[in-house]
């Protein structure tokens, strides 16, 4: 058998510190994590694959049809009713957005605005807004 450089240590058994206490191996690890060149490249990353949407154009009969609901939201008609509302909400970071739905009930429509106040402070853009259905 050929005779190699660390042939005798290498039987041996792993060093043990009689001052200090053998580390965990989560701290161990830790000195191996992958160091972070770029700060916040990970971020960056993660925020460009997040996919947002296009908002929809209404059809024509889309139009006259949501048109129709708020003119009876406005009338009082809906009063006190509860009504979900599907619309489009803006991304704050980047182009698109994504639709959501709003449930509960209208306090007024701001027309200088341009926004459907709800009971709960929540405002919506009357622009946004792709379909308003009574709940429950």
């Amino acid at each position: 058998m050929k005779k190699t450089l660390y042939d005798d240590i290498i039987n041996l058994p792993a060093h043990q510190s009689k001052k200090y206490p053998p580390m965990s191996l989560s701290n161990r690890a830790a000195q191996f994590a992958p160091f972070s060149a770029l700060v916040g490249h990970k971020d960056v990353i993660k925020e460009a694959a997040r996919v947002t949407g296009d908002k929809v154009e209404l059809e024509e009969d889309a139009i006259v049809s949501l048109n129709e609901k708020l003119a009876m939201i406005q009338e009082g008609y809906l009063k006190g009713a509860e009504v979900r509302i599907t619309y489009f909400a803006p991304d704050e970071r980047k182009e698109g957005g994504a639709y959501k739905e709003k449930t509960g009930r209208i306090k007024r429509i701001d027309s200088v605005e341009g926004y459907i106040v709800m009971q709960d402070g929540a405002g919506i853009l009357l622009g946004d807004i792709f379909d308003i259905e009574q709940h429950g």
